[in-house]
């Protein structure tokens, strides 16, 4: 047998979106019966983002799309395949990605959406990178992810409120010459048992809106906090090292890693029973907020405009969602140049 060796897929650019409107916590507490500083003791976030009643998901995908090709040095026309990660698009269907396509113009880009709730990005990106090495023909790949989460909860619901936020965050794929650069492995998990715990039913097949007036208990975001911290500390860890194994990658040997950003008390908490310090991740979740599908990816953005991720420098990322459903992909950094200066 030959030794066949993988093509290499690397995150040639990144880009972001987020709203000019943040809410601090002593607005919103305003309709909460907490406090600011029990927000920040609880979760850490200080604010969150909320968009414009004339803004969309869509619009806010295709400003992130396009910083991450300027960056990438690449035209739309040379995307051959767009996958938008969100539970929150503009329509129900068709999918975002399509309406990404006609306004980037990007004719020759499949397209589909993708929904695993927040892992949705870590879940987009080895989609893409697994179809990328099976098909030469796909030159690169647009993975976004995108979240209008103001506008299906409760302000008034500490168990939403406090986290919930908009905005959206891409990569662009494409192919490196050194084998050993980009995505080496991921690993997934799924523990289905507490599936009613986050959820948002109306408008779902078992809960139509036709014939029926508007329930809030059904058609807004419900989210059962302990459950997903209980889930993030015993299954997150587990899932990173998993993918690690894979790439055959020893745990302590990784410099740098970037996390949903669902709660910063929950990171920090699993950073260290990773046995790693704060100064090996980044973290914006006290400014931004939880951006769902979204957010992995703003962070990711960000930490390279700061000068975080350095090329050879071994990444993971990882996520959680609801489901609940966890995500981590193991990446030799290699980020060519910005083209054009």
């Amino acid at each position: 047998m030959s030794n066949f060796v993988l093509p290499a897929i690397t995150i040639s650019g990144v880009g972001h979106h987020l709203p000019t409107q943040a809410e601090d916590n002593a607005t919103l507490c305003r309709n909460l019966e907490v406090t600011p500083e029990w927000i920040v003791e609880k979760t850490g976030i200080e604010q969150r983002y909320i968009a414009g009643p004339d803004e969309s998901a869509s619009g806010y995908a295709v400003l992130a799309a396009q910083r991450a090709l300027d960056m990438a040095g690449v035209q739309a026309s040379e995307v051959d395949l767009i996958i938008a990660c969100t539970f929150s698009g503009d329509y129900i269907f068709p999918p975002l990605s399509a309406k990404v396509q006609h306004d980037l113009k990007a004719a020759n880009a499949q397209i589909f959406d993708l929904q695993a709730n927040c892992t949705g990005f870590v879940t987009g990106l080895t989609v893409a990178s697994d179809r990328m090495r099976v098909d030469p023909s796909v030159r690169h790949a647009l993975v976004i992810g995108v979240e209008f989460l103001s506008r299906y909860i409760d302000r008034g619901d500490v168990n939403t409120a406090i986290y919930l936020s908009d905005g959206a965050g891409a990569a662009v794929l494409s192919r490196a010459d050194d084998p050993a650069d980009g995505i080496k492995s991921s690993a997934f998990h799924t523990d289905s048992s507490n599936y009613e715990s986050v959820r948002m039913r109306g408008g779902g097949s078992s809960h139509p809106l036709q014939k029926r007036e508007y329930d809030p208990a059904i058609d807004l975001m419900e989210m059962n906090g302990i459950a997903t911290w209980k889930q993030a500390i015993t299954h997150l860890p587990r899932v990173v090292r998993k993918a690690c194994e894979k790439s055959a990658v020893e745990l302590a040997s990784v410099d740098f890693l970037l996390f949903h950003q669902a709660n910063l008390r929950m990171i920090e908490y699993i950073v260290r029973k990773m046995g790693f310090d704060l100064s090996k991740t980044y973290t914006n979740v006290a400014r931004v907020g939880n951006t769902g599908s979204a957010s992995l990816a703003i962070a990711m953005s960000e930490a390279v405009e700061k000068g975080l991720l350095k090329n050879g420098d071994t990444v993971v990322l990882a996520a959680v969602g609801a489901g609940f459903n966890f995500g981590a992909s193991v990446w030799r950094w290699a980020m060519p140049a910005k083209k054009g200066g």
